[in-house]
């Protein structure tokens, strides 16, 4: 085991930070994408409310890896079908976006979770004051929500790093295809999956206790008031 560390940290290293950037870029367009769907369920369109609920049904009713499959490999042959030849897709790219709608699709029941915990009457509220449905969401509404979705933002943050490890399926050079790629070169399964699930556990256990620190913090300052 010493001797893999010493001759593939950098790379484990490197790999792990691939983990992370992916991690974190998906779960920024997560946020983006599951805000866009949590407002359309929560509003009171019927036909904005079928395209959230379709949204969040279809994306979480399937795998990660055939979502990963169809955008890595189904989307370019469907663009070159359309004429574009040298149309590519880059590992980082399609990982992203399969990542961004598996994760978004969650954080628009998270996010709807949230604004639904806040008591009707702030939103009744801002709205006698004059103040126009989005203005009341944005800064009525929301900043109440966000306090109880932290927590659940940070768990779904671990769930969507554990899940990049499926992104090895495409070549996206993440810690988990870093290891297949190690332990073919050294023939030392055992040491070197030991090894990359330590790496995991650090960062996983790491972020668990933040989120349980967050967690904490949030309910001593519901308790205070």
């Amino acid at each position: 085991m010493i001797s893999i560390i010493q001759t593939y940290s950098g790379m484990l290293l490197n790999s792990l930070g691939n983990t992370l950037l992916l991690t974190l870029l998906a779960l920024i367009f997560a946020m983006i994408i599951g805000l866009i769907f949590a407002l359309m369920n929560v509003g009171k369109n019927r036909f904005f409310n079928f395209l959230g609920a379709v949204y969040v049904d279809a994306v979480r009713g399937v795998p990660l890896i055939v979502l990963a499959y169809f955008i890595y490999f189904g989307v370019p042959q469907a663009v070159k079908m359309l004429g574009f030849t040298d149309f590519r897709l880059p590992a980082l790219q399609a990982g992203v976006i399969a990542l961004s709608m598996n994760c978004g699709a969650y954080m628009a029941e998270i996010i709807r979770a949230g604004i639904e915990s806040v008591d009707k009457g702030q939103m009744e509220a801002a709205r006698s004051l004059g103040l126009p449905y989005g203005t009341s969401m944005r800064k009525v509404v929301l900043p109440q929500a966000i306090r109880t979705m932290i927590p659940s933002i940070i768990n779904q943050f671990i769930i969507t790093l554990k899940d990049t490890s499926i992104l090895s399926v495409i070549g996206f050079p993440e810690l988990t295809n870093m290891g297949k790629t190690i332990s073919g070169n050294t023939m030392k399964s055992l040491q070197t999956w030991a090894i990359v699930g330590i790496m995991y556990m650090v960062v996983i256990v790491t972020l668990s206790r933040i989120a349980k620190y967050i967690e904490r913090r949030i309910k001593r300052g519901t308790e205070q008031h």
